[in-house]
């Protein structure tokens, strides 16, 4: 925190995370093969990582079709390099879980591929 700075925040504790959600994106008529491929190996590599349904067709802030991986923060060290080198091209969207969904999704997210333009307005935007 910078002296003197009134826009400067206390840094967060990264310890208060304790789950976060991985974002598979893909189209169904040319890429979801690759997103079955790679679902089934996050599957037989992190049995503790929980797959959601697949969603053909855009839901919530996401653009575009996708499933979800919610794992625990344990998992963070093996699954995000697993993720950054097995994604075939694929774009995956990386966040925590703080309980602030717009922050979650706008500001403390990591992209891998594609940056996709989430409608994170649909989030009430606490404290921005």
């Amino acid at each position: 925190m910078v002296k003197n700075d009134p826009h400067a925040q206390a840094p967060a504790d990264a310890a208060a995370i304790a789950h976060y959600h991985a974002h598979v994106y893909y189209d169904p008529a040319t890429s979801r093969d690759r997103a079955e491929r790679l679902r089934e190996r996050i599957a037989a590599r992190f049995p503790d990582a929980r797959l959601g349904r697949w969603h053909d067709v855009p839901v919530g802030p996401h653009p575009q079709a996708m499933y979800q991986v919610a794992f625990p923060a344990a998992l963070l060290a093996d699954l995000l390099p697993f993720l950054m080198l097995n994604r075939d091209g694929l774009t995956v969207l990386l966040h925590p879980e703080t309980g602030d969904d717009y922050a979650d999704h706008a500001r403390h997210a990591v992209w891998f591929g594609e940056v996709l333009p989430l409608r994170v307005e649909m989030f009430a935007a606490r404290g921005a």
